[in-house]
């Protein structure tokens, strides 16, 4: 298993009701985007990580070292909106390179932060959810939400298959290294090639065995999982209730 479902499984939330965890992710996500303030942001942020951390027990270490990867997409892409290339310094900062300016307004300085807190209090909202809520319980929690069954069917499949072909993949590799296929640029290229070729050629082997398999048990066009419901407490209720009304009045307050 890839570390995200790990994680999800060791989590002291697994066994927290799955709507909860859904319907929490989904309206502090929807809060986050429409007010825009850096202030519900950072509560959001705040409050996800200690539930991540402190509640369900992710050690801190993994869990900002996951959130490196999204963190340099927003930090390049904050960067792309706030700063411009200019003769003429503007307001905000100015820094000269060679007779030109990398510059930028005081307005967009603030839409930048504002677009940061907003997308990485988002980010900490999904890993919320993944980190405590494994696969098969979320696909189980979108079934109740009458996701069509199709769609949960593919996505289950290509959960399945992820792990399969990641295995795959890094045993192909780690062949590779053992006769110095990346001894140079050309060959790098070429083994990586090569790697492709051989996973795509897997995934279509497994893919003919597996539906053979399936209609050898009497697929009738339904995966079925084995599944556990863990009832929602009243005070996890409770404190939901208490929380969004606290995000949807911060919003209120903070509207522009």
């Amino acid at each position: 298993m890839i570390l995200i479902d790990q994680l999800a499984y060791r989590s002291k939330l697994c066994s927290v009701n799955g709507e909860e965890k859904f319907i929490f992710t989904l309206m502090t996500l929807l809060f986050c985007v429409i007010s825009r303030s850096i202030l519900l942001a950072g509560i959001v942020f705040a409050a996800t990580g200690i539930l991540t951390v402190c509640i369900g027990g992710i050690p801190a270490a993994r869990y900002f070292r996951l959130l490196r990867i999204p963190l340099a997409f927003l930090v390049l892409g904050t960067a792309a909106v706030v700063v411009n290339i200019s003769r003429i310094p503007l307001d905000g900062f100015a820094v000269p390179v060679s007779g030109w300016y990398l510059t930028g307004t005081a307005a967009g300085l603030m839409q930048g932060l504002r677009l940061f807190a907003t997308a990485l209090a988002s980010v900490s909202c999904l890993y919320f959810l993944a980190l405590s809520t494994p696969m098969p319980e979320l696909l189980e929690v979108l079934r109740r939400f009458h996701v069509p069954c199709l769609l949960l069917e593919l996505m289950l499949l290509t959960y399945r298959y992820i792990f399969l072909l990641l295995k795959t993949a890094s045993s192909i590799t780690a062949a590779q290294h053992s006769r110095l296929g990346n001894h140079s640029l050309s060959a790098t290229r070429s083994s990586l090639a090569q790697m492709a070729g051989a996973v795509f050629l897997a995934a279509l082997k497994r893919s003919s065995a597996q539906y053979d398999a399936m209609e050898s048990r009497c697929y009738d066009g339904t995966i079925r999982c084995l599944k556990e419901h863990y009832p929602a407490k009243p005070r996890e209720i409770l404190a939901l209730i208490l929380f969004e009304a606290g995000l949807l009045l911060i919003t209120i307050l903070t509207w522009r």
